[in-house]
């Protein structure tokens, strides 16, 4: 059995979030020279920036007791979106492996930002539900006047910076080069799975004969009860203390996955107001030239009016 410190991950999916890249995770873990953690997707190690006292950085040894099952697999990896937003993340992680090979996931930020502050909703990280006045609460919030109420840090919150990828994208060309750096559009995911999934085999060098099934993946998700997800996700300490007397953690676990199953309906979020929206696609509008210039890919098609949903 190989040693554990010896199965690093030399690939990384690091985001932007709500771009598909749950998808593409499930997609390569299926993969038999790809292994990537089962059962957690988001190890969180290398945004050392974007933590908190209720968010914990893993330790080493935590990180890569992850990847120690691997075995015989050509590459490891794992799928970080707050890698890309963070502003240390591609230094560490090239500190960690200057071989690494880097993918980055892109969307529309108008649809990306409505649809992060959906997701943050329904993990409680975000507590402002009208997406209009989320916005209007970064300055705010930058201000420190209010605080999350989640396990996220504030500058998970301030949806305007995250959707503006170009400097993002341009740490990572940067650190690792253009050769090792694969962009993903989420519009190709979405009208051609197939083609984007032979590509990124082709990019990290593995065999391109196999085939997932290329099923939906991380709908959008709405909450039935508000009192039970607030029960699930933030269970008070003596609660929890009294739990694992009685119920090995095997059973806690299975529980409450399907206690959150249960409590979450999945259907389409409601589209944007559209003043709201064309306001969002002029903001962004600089730093999409930018991108597209940057990338090599005319993106213009972001900024011409349309509908953001999730």
């Amino acid at each position: 059995m190989k040693d554990k410190i010896a199965n690093k991950p030399d690939f990384f999916i690091v985001g932007a979030p709500k771009c598909g890249t749950t998808a593409l995770y499930e997609y390569l873990r299926q993969h038999p020279e790809i292994f990537m953690p089962e059962g957690l997707k988001e190890p969180n190690y290398f945004n050392t920036d974007l933590h908190s006292a209720v968010w914990r950085r893993p330790t080493l040894d935590e990180y890569l007791a992850l990847f120690a099952p691997a075995s015989n697999q050509k590459r490891i990896g794992e799928a970080s979106v707050w890698y890309l937003y963070s502003k240390v993340a591609a230094w560490e992680i090239r500190q960690f492996s200057q071989a690494a090979r880097i993918i980055i996931m892109l969307r529309n930020p108008v649809d990306m930002i409505y649809s992060l502050h959906s997701e943050l909703l329904f993990g409680l990280d975000e507590s402002i539900a009208d997406f209009r006045q989320a916005l209007e609460a970064e300055e705010e919030r930058k201000l420190k006047r209010i605080k999350p109420t989640g396990t996220l840090p504030v500058e998970c919150l301030f949806y305007r910076d995250i959707g503006k990828y170009s400097k993002q994208v341009q740490q990572y060309y940067e650190m690792f080069g253009r050769d090792r750096v694969h962009i993903i559009i989420f519009d190709d995911l979405r009208k051609d799975p197939k083609t984007v999934y032979q590509n990124v085999l082709d990019f990290l060098n593995v065999a391109k004969d196999f085939q997932p099934a290329f099923t939906i993946v991380n709908p959008n998700k709405m909450i039935r009860s508000e009192r039970l997800n607030r029960l699930l996700f933030y269970s008070p300490q003596y609660a929890r203390r009294i739990v694992r007397i009685f119920l090995p953690e095997k059973v806690r676990w299975k529980i409450g996955s399907l206690m959150r199953q249960l409590n979450v309906k999945r259907e389409k979020r409601s589209p944007m107001d559209r003043d709201l929206h064309k306001m969002l696609q002029l903001e962004f509008a600089d730093d999409i030239k930018i991108l597209s210039s940057l990338v090599g890919r005319d993106l213009s098609h972001w900024t011409q009016d349309s509908f953001a949903e999730k």
